[in-house]
């Protein structure tokens, strides 16, 4: 036990973490082309940030948090999703005195107990960006806009953004009613937290994951269809935006998403190409969330986005994705003196930028050649008696294995050239 990770986690080695730095870097320099700047919040919260803002109805609070109480008997949950986080620093810290919107973006850890499987672990990362302050669907628009830009930057291309509203407080009443009515002949059948659900937020069993309750709800009566003229109207200018920036997409009446602080706009990036859980990324408007976390009423809009899941579309997609830079020089010696003078002009590499190694082995010659080699070197220094008694050293190029003598007082500077 004590050398297997946790079910559902999983190490990134050193091997593919250069595949994280590579999207870390192209997410942080696209949210900074669209104004957004980064913000970083602990990876645990008060239990009930997550039961009012994500909802205590959702599969997330329901069966999915980690829980504990902490020594002071407080109730502590492990962050399970990006936004409510975010929200809540937003009026901790009063920002919404600050000139608006607030444009925030992150890269944070999440936990979340389900059934592992390809993407989806109970210990995973997420890009995320939140807009506070306007309840203009132009928001809407640039943030679905970036995760699209995002993904075809990346170069993913079997990829469908769906959009679809999930409406207001106002006409959900109607649409609340009519589910009620549509499920009241099968309730019997339904699962318990869906009997539990029929009362408290019927809409959330369209987002249940038993099989039984996913065929009873085909055919249910559509939000869509129930949308009162301001949620219409909003639905219809962020479909109007979007057409506005090029950026394609398809209405898709089902989405519901898998939280409750979403109103209006609802969207998902979706693949087959990762298996049946094929959502890359989804995301919202949110107009109470701040409330109900106490704060003012101020609109909110973004999206979360799985790293793990966009490198497995990547890998889908054929996308290569560049290899870091190998050792430029490796320092071979022979001796104490060699090995003395070795490490003052490894330092000195090093502080001038040059990627340099040295054995700390204590191989023969041999065989830090031969390391040399498995760590792909461009370059390799020979020091030995021979070269510190003529102050000359030798440069050998792993790749031609040409070798060429340089004076010992030059060699900084030829190795750094």
């Amino acid at each position: 036990m004590l050398t297997s990770a946790p079910k559902g986690t999983k190490d990134i080695l050193p091997s593919q973490v250069y595949k994280w730095h590579y999207v870390e870097k192209a997410f942080a320099d696209l949210c900074g082309r669209y104004g957004f700047s980064e913000i970083r919040t602990p990876s645990f919260e008060h239990t009930e940030l997550f039961a009012r803002g994500v909802g205590d109805t959702t599969d997330i609070v329901q069966k999915e948090m980690y829980t504990f109480e902490d020594y002071g008997k407080r109730s502590i949950t492990l962050k399970p999703e990006g936004t409510s986080p975010v929200a809540r620093a937003f009026v901790e810290h009063k920002a919404y005195a600050d000139v608006q919107p607030t444009k925030y973006y992150y890269n944070t850890p999440c936990f979340r107990y389900e059934k592992p499987q390809s993407g989806r672990l109970r210990a995973f990362h997420q890009f995320g960006v939140e807009v506070f302050g306007t309840s203009d669907m132009i928001a809407d628009a640039e943030v679905i806009c970036l995760a699209n830009d995002f993904l075809q930057e990346l170069g993913i291309k079997n990829v469908e953004l769906q959009i679809n509203s999930v409406g207001c407080p106002e006409c959900r009443k109607a649409h609340r009613k009519a589910l009620r009515d549509f499920l009241r002949p099968k309730y019997d059948e339904l699962c318990d937290t869906c009997k539990d659900r029929y009362e408290r937020n019927p809409l959330r069993i369209l987002d249940c994951k038993s099989p039984v309750c996913q065929e009873l709800v085909k055919g249910a009566p559509l939000m869509i269809d129930y949308l009162c003229d301001d949620c219409k109207q909003s639905f219809e200018q962020v479909q109007k935006n979007l057409t506005s920036m090029g950026v394609e997409f398809v209405v898709n009446p089902g989405i519901v998403r898998g939280l409750d602080y979403y109103t209006k706009t609802a969207f998902e990036f979706v693949t087959t190409s990762i298996g049946a859980q094929g959502t890359v990324c989804g995301g919202g408007r949110y107009d109470h969330l701040m409330e109900e976390l106490g704060g003012p009423p101020i609109p909110g809009v973004g999206f979360g986005l799985g790293i793990e899941r966009l490198l497995l579309t990547m890998e889908a997609n054929g996308i290569e994705i560049p290899e870091p830079d190998t050792t430029e020089v490796f320092i071979a010696v022979m001796g104490d003196e060699a090995k003395a003078f070795g490490l003052k002009l490894l330092h000195q590499l090093r502080q001038k930028g040059v990627r340099a190694e040295m054995d700390s082995l204590a191989r023969n010659i041999k065989g830090q050649f031969k390391y040399a080699n498995r760590i792909h070197a461009k370059k390799t220094v020979v020091i030995g008696e021979n070269e510190l008694a003529e102050k000359k050293v030798s440069i050998k190029d792993m790749a031609t294995s040409e070798q060429r003598e340089v004076d010992m007082d030059n060699i900084l500077q030829e190795l750094i050239n």
